[in-house]
């Protein structure tokens, strides 16, 4: 099975699409600070799904996929304090903690999964 046949990455996959987009209207003084980071976090979730997947062992994969999961709790503190910075709109906000919290239901089900 190829990792971009698992549901959890293209959800991932998608929503760093979504950062990638919002963040592109960010002031230009951000653009080696918040919108860089807020980049790489979002970038960061699946990358690391993906790396994990490719391991040869359930355990390693799950270290990836809570690595993943730290990527994606730092994403959510970047794009609350983008939206308290009136970088994002509310609407953009509401996808984004929907996203967010699929994803995080996502993982937290596969790890249980890998634990079992």
């Amino acid at each position: 099975m190829n990792v971009q046949n698992l549901k959890i990455w293209q959800k991932a996959m998608d929503l760093a699409d979504i950062v990638y987009d919002l963040s592109q209207t960010f002031p230009s003084e951000e653009k080696f600070g918040l919108t860089a980071q807020i980049r790489r976090s979002a970038l960061s979730v699946p990358s690391n799904i993906a790396e994990g997947y490719g391991r040869d062992s359930d355990t390693e994969f799950a270290r990836f996929l809570i690595i993943a999961r730290g990527s994606l709790v730092e994403l959510e503190t970047q794009i609350l304090f983008s939206y308290r910075r009136k970088y994002v709109s509310d609407e953009q906000l509401k996808l984004c903690e929907i996203r967010i919290s699929e994803i995080h239901k996502m993982l937290h089900s596969l790890l249980s999964k890998l634990k079992n």
